[in-house]
């Protein structure tokens, strides 16, 4: 019997001996990891900032297919959530959101010990490669806790930055995937009304021409502003010559305002009017870069539908999008006019 008890005394004093020493050692943890990623901070927030695309880029469903997700009638923004069922279950709240900036959220899990509540915060910072974005958790580990990650050996802040890193790398390759979408339509003949526009013409190599184009925009648009003219149009880009065997084009960028406009002798901006012009019309949706490819599916329609270009007239691209207001180059939209000599009869649009 005498030794039953001094067992059970000895038990109890490693127990006892046991939560002292846990429970003295510091429980908070704050795991972060950071990823560039090739795309602009509003691309890469709203992948986040939907709970609808955590199920496609979440590392946790490839280590829980039986996991099953229901969403809230809100699930971006401030007050979005969401909530899963698998081998452990939870949900998130969004508590926090400065646009593009930052996000913040509250995390409750369902463990065989019991719930647990974390804090979850991401950043998203503009930088020269892209958006650097950072996925951070923060909380504190109750004591069974830490007792179990030290006698099992479990290394909860490695087993965080691996998820983490599958987590981001998931992101990464979506948006990747998601700015590289596009789509080509020929829209058909289409009469271009024309009218004023104010423009400035420069040449450029012709693989040069989007370096040149935004700079030369910009000059026309503050001229615009300065004189407070008032816009008829989005901006556009004229072809005037394209020299294939120089590898050169000289192009002009208009803006289209409402009325005639006289300018100073000298000025690097000026007046210029278009006359209607009949013409195919091409829409881009996507990045400048399949312009090429939109040009050469339009030349393709003129000659299977016996049309003939109308070499006395320019070319011409219409920017229906600012890539300023609309960051994800697969939204951008871009109307391209090839001017055709054709007795079709055309659908009418002004300039």
């Amino acid at each position: 019997m005498k030794i039953l008890k001094y067992l059970f005394f000895l038990l109890l004093i490693v127990i006892i001996g046991s939560a002292i020493y846990f429970g003295t050692q510091d429980g908070t943890f704050n795991i972060q990891d950071s990823e560039v990623i090739a795309a602009p901070p509003e691309v890469v927030f709203n992948k986040v900032n939907d709970y609808k695309s955590w199920e496609e880029w979440g590392p946790w469903k490839k280590e829980d297919p039986t996991i099953t997700f229901t969403y809230a009638e809100k699930t971006s923004g401030e007050g979005a959530s969401y909530s899963w069922e698998g081998d452990m279950s939870g949900s998130m709240t969004t508590t926090k959101v400065i646009p593009n900036k930052e996000i913040a959220q509250d995390l409750t899990l369902q463990t065989p010990a019991g719930e647990r509540k974390n804090k979850v915060y991401w950043t998203f910072e503009e930088v020269e490669e892209g958006t650097k974005v950072t996925w951070g958790m923060k909380g504190e580990h109750p004591l069974i806790d830490k007792v179990y990650y030290a006698l099992s050996g479990f290394d909860f802040e490695t087993a965080m930055h691996e998820m983490n890193k599958t987590g981001l790398d998931a992101i990464a390759k979506e948006v990747a995937e998601d700015i590289k979408q596009y789509s080509i339509n020929v829209d058909g003949v289409t009469q271009y009304g024309g009218g004023y526009y104010m423009y400035t013409t420069t040449v450029a190599k012709q693989d040069a021409v989007n370096e040149k184009m935004t700079p030369l925009m910009n000059e026309v648009l503050k001229f615009v502003k300065q004189h407070n003219l008032n816009m008829a149009g989005n901006p556009f880009t004229i072809y005037n010559e394209i020299d294939n065997a120089n590898n050169t084009v000289i192009f002009s960028a208009g803006i289209p305002v409402k009325e005639q406009v006289i300018t100073p002798e000298g000025s690097p901006v000026v007046c210029g009017f278009m006359d209607p012009v009949t013409t195919i019309k091409i829409s881009l949706k996507g990045n400048y870069e399949h312009l090429s490819e939109a040009y050469l599916k339009g030349r393709q329609y003129i000659t299977e539908n016996g049309h003939e270009i109308d070499t006395t007239r320019k070319m011409f691209e219409v920017y229906v999008t600012d890539p300023e207001e609309v960051p994800n180059p697969a939204n951008w939209v871009t109307e391209i006019y090839i001017p055709i000599i054709s007795s079709a009869q055309p659908i009418e649009l002004g300039l």
